[in-house]
C-alpha cells in the first residue's frame, strides 16, 4: 500500500471531511452513517497525483483508509463535544476562513490573470532595476562607525581585507574572507549599492557605508557585463509577483469598503 504523502497538509480536505455531502455527490466512504464525499476522495487524489503518484487503486485505497481513520478520531471527538469547546470551535472556524481565503484569491486570479503587457511592463523594469553590470564584492559589517573607520585605517596600512574580515558580524561571508560573491547592485540594500557601483576594481570604501545592518566597508574585486535573464527563465516569477499585487489591491479595496470598529 503506498505512503500518502503530506495528506496531513492538504487544508481544504481537512476542512471539509466533516461537511455534509451534496446529494448529486456520490459518497466515497460511509463511517457510522456519515458520507465521505466523492469530493474530498478527490482532493486527496488530486494532491498525491500532483507530487506524482499513479492513480491506482492501491491509491485510493490507501486515501479510503487515511479518511476513515480521520472520520472515526474525528466522530470520537464530536461525541465528547470537543467541537463545542470554544478553543476548538476558534480552530475550526479558522480553518474555515483560510479555505475561504485561500478560494476567493483562487477565483479572482483566474478571473483577473496577469496580461502579457503587465507581464512585459514588469519584465521591462525588471531588467532596469538589475542594471548592465554585476560585481564580485567583499564586505566587512560592523556595528560602529568608529570601527568601520579603525578596519579603514588597517586597510590603508596594508591590512589584508580577507583577514580583517574574521571580524565581521556578517555570519554570512565572514569566514569567506568577507566574500559575497557576484552580485549585481540591486541585491543589496541603497546605500550599499550606491557606494558600490562608485568603486573602481581592486578598490575599497574610504567612508564607512552605514545601513539598517551597521556600517560596511566594501571592496571591489571585479566587475562584468550582466546579461538579465530571457523572460521565459523569469516569467513565473513575474506572474507570481503580479499576483501578489493583485491579491494586495483586492485587499485594499475590501478593507477600504468595510466598516472596522
Amino acid at each position: 500500500m503506498p505512503s500518502l504523502k503530506k495528506l496531513s497538509t492538504v487544508l481544504i480536505a481537512s476542512a471539509l471531511i466533516s461537511a455534509p455531502a451534496f446529494a448529486a455527490d456520490k459518497p466515497f466512504v460511509t463511517v457510522n452513517g456519515k458520507a465521505i464525499s466523492q469530493t474530498v476522495a478527490n482532493l486527496f487524489i488530486a494532491e498525491q497525483t500532483s507530487q506524482g503518484a499513479p492513480d491506482t487503486p492501491e491509491l485510493r485505497e490507501a486515501i479510503k483508509n487515511e479518511l476513515v481513520r480521520r472520520e472515526l478520531i474525528a466522530g470520537a471527538a464530536r461525541k465528547q463535544g470537543l467541537d463545542k469547546k470554544p478553543e476548538i470551535k476558534a480552530q475550526l472556524e479558522s480553518a474555515q476562513q483560510m479555505v475561504l481565503m485561500r478560494a476567493y484569491y483562487a477565483n479572482y486570479l483566474q478571473a483577473n490573470p496577469a496580461t502579457d503587457a503587465e507581464i512585459n511592463e514588469l519584465y521591462e523594469s525588471f531588467k532596469t532595476r538589475l542594471g548592465n553590470t554585476e560585481y564580485h564584492v567583499r564586505h566587512i559589517l560592523v556595528a560602529t562607525e568608529d570601527e568601520a573607520r579603525a578596519l579603514i585605517d588597517k586597510l590603508d596600512k596594508g591590512g589584508k581585507f580577507e583577514d580583517l574580515a574574521r571580524d565581521s558580524q556578517d555570519p554570512g561571508s565572514k569566514d569567506e574572507g568577507g566574500d559575497l560573491g557576484w552580485m549585481a547592485p540591486s541585491a543589496f540594500v541603497q546605500p550599499f549599492a550606491e557606494a558600490l557601483v562608485k568603486l573602481d576594481k581592486g578598490t575599497y570604501s574610504k567612508e564607512p557605508v552605514q545601513s539598517q545592518y551597521g556600517y560596511h566597508v566594501i571592496r571591489v574585486e571585479d566587475s562584468r557585463a550582466l546579461t538579465p535573464p530571457p523572460l521565459e527563465d523569469v516569467k513565473g516569477q513575474i506572474v507570481q509577483s503580479l499576483n501578489q499585487q493583485k491579491v494586495e489591491k483586492l485587499l485594499q479595496d475590501l478593507r477600504s469598503k468595510a466598516t472596522i470598529k
